[in-house]
């Protein structure tokens, strides 16, 4: 950088730069606006390719581009610490994303008559969130085939590339069981050279995610700057305005000023900031007058299975083009999106599923427990040859009793306190054998026994909403009591829908961005 941000007059300060805050700080530079995006991992090279990794060391994690300190997460009363797939640098979490990006249903946003909304109803429903929509496909340039069970307009898509002999055997196969397979919406721009990086950064930039869809054509325009390595400790401020935000960068803080801010940390990181803005001026925390702030936590339900081809089909590698939504409700039970995760059933995605379930339970302590991994993994591979892995996204619903914690003595430590419903199990069990049922006759095994988490998508910390009393965010996404702060991240929703946030997170962002150009007091 050739000026300190300290001495730039910013319009606005992004903090975090994932999907939401990458996204937002686009529209804003491009709109003319002085942005400075705020990440508390560093910038990194951009050829990199690393995926996720269940490395240990805090400054290697940061390195790669990841979250560095663990996520503690009490689930039914059990606590656990593990490193959750968060990411640490331009473009966050979604520069390991494997770049599904859906569109909700109607009924995910609008209480509709026979299909009451857990939430009431979004502030924002489906049609005016539809425009946001196809805006967020056009820029991440959407690719794939309509839903064919959808009676909505699809959003712009792009034609994706042919399918493979895999993908066009599970097609037929799914289509003669009765089911409506369509090739699933991926943020990919398909250059000739393109890599393919499902699950691991892009070094071409092909996979549009908040790095190479937001952060970098931000900074382009010259209107934007980014500062990494930088960890926002806090928010600062008095009565109704934030006035500046204390960061900790190279062992120095500072304080950074703009005349508005908006919080794109991740739904467990933003609530967390605002906990620990706790004052004079906000006793409870930033925002917190509803009390509501981290409350209302929601993550889907990953219900893996295992999907053989018919036998013959030739191997064509991983598919990740495969996705259905028959099983997205049956009546008015709230399930989910099925879709291919891009991942074979091979020994070490085997293997690293199994650890990955087995350092949650109670297991975790058994010696040896590296041995049983790889042997368990070794016989699941030969069983399951060539099988293609699929998950079902169950919906979850928001409690204000499930909620991301905070502890004043330490208030960098990210944790959670989470409870299975029993009307969440029992839609589980619904799932599962709706999920059996619809692939019947066909090669198919059912992972895993118990609930997990899906923890790469949480949502629901700051949801908003029309009444201060019942909600942390207006319609704008703008802060109950706070006239300069804004948030652009999953936390915002009051429900978690049936798919993939990222579109919605995008989506919203870009909505939020019109609001704060379109508000004269910002």
């Amino acid at each position: 950088m050739t000026t300190a941000p300290s001495d730039t007059n910013w319009d606005t300060i992004v903090i975090g730069t994932g999907i939401g805050g990458g996204t937002l700080g686009r529209a804003l530079a491009e709109a003319g606006q002085k942005v400075l995006f705020v990440e508390r991992g560093p910038a990194g090279q951009r050829a990199a390719r690393n995926g996720l990794s269940e490395v240990f060391v805090p400054e290697a994690r940061l390195a790669r581009g990841l979250w560095p300190e663990p996520l503690h997460a009490t689930v039914d009363g059990v606590e656990t610490s593990f490193y959750a797939p968060l990411g640490a640098g331009p473009g966050g979490s979604s520069v390991f994303y494997a770049a599904t990006l859906e569109r909700p249903e109607r009924h995910d946003l609008d209480d509709l008559p026979g299909l009451p909304h857990p939430a009431g109803g979004w502030p924002v429903g489906f049609d005016a969130m539809r425009p946001w929509y196809d805006r967020a496909a056009g820029l991440y340039r959407l690719h794939g085939t309509p839903d064919p069970l959808s009676s909505e307009p699809a959003p712009p898509l792009r034609a994706p590339p042919p399918l493979t002999a895999t993908e066009a055997a599970l097609f037929a196969a799914l289509q003669a069981g009765g089911l409506h397979p369509y090739h699933a919406h991926t943020a990919i721009d398909r250059t000739p050279d393109c890599l393919n990086c499902l699950g691991t950064k892009c070094p071409r930039a092909c996979k549009m995610d908040g790095r190479s869809a937001g952060v970098e054509p931000a900074l382009a325009t010259g209107n934007a700057m980014l500062l990494d390595r930088a960890e926002v400790t806090r928010l600062l401020g008095s009565g109704d305005r934030v006035e500046g935000i204390e960061v900790r960068r190279d062992g120095e803080t500072r304080v950074l000023r703009a005349r508005s801010y908006v919080l794109a940390a991740g739904a467990l990181n933003s609530p967390r900031l605002l906990l620990a803005s706790a004052s004079e001026a906000w006793p409870a925390g930033a925002a917190n007058g509803s009390g509501l702030v981290g409350r209302n936590l929601m993550f889907h339900l990953n219900e893996i299975f295992a999907l053989w081809p018919p036998r013959g089909t030739p191997d064509a590698g991983a598919t990740k083009a495969v996705a259905l939504r028959d099983l997205y409700r049956a009546g008015e039970t709230r399930m989910g999106a099925v879709q291919a995760m891009g991942i074979r059933a091979s020994y070490g995605e085997i293997a690293f599923y199994l650890d990955r379930r087995l350092s949650r339970s109670a297991l975790r302590r058994v010696p040896g427990r590296g041995l049983l991994t790889r042997l368990a993994a070794a016989t699941a591979a030969s069983l399951l040859g060539h099988a293609q892995i699929f998950v079902g996204l169950l919906e979850d619903l928001p409690y204000p009793e499930n909620r991301v914690t905070h502890d004043p003595a330490q208030p960098q430590r990210l944790s959670v306190d989470y409870t299975l419903h029993p009307e969440l199990l029992a839609r589980r069990r619904a799932f599962r054998r709706a999920i059996s049922g619809a692939l019947k006759g066909q090669r198919r095994l059912l992972l895993g026994q118990g609930p997990e988490l899906n923890f790469g998508h949480p949502s629901g910390t700051l949801r908003f909403g029309t009444d201060p009393a019942t909600s942390v965010l207006d319609a704008d996404c703008r802060a109950h009591g706070l006239r300069n702060l804004r948030v652009a991240d999953a936390s915002f929703m009051p429900s978690s829908m049936g798919v993939n946030p990222s579109l919605t997170i995008a989506a919203n962002a870009l909505r939020v961005a019109h609001s704060l150009l379109e508000d004269p007091d910002r």
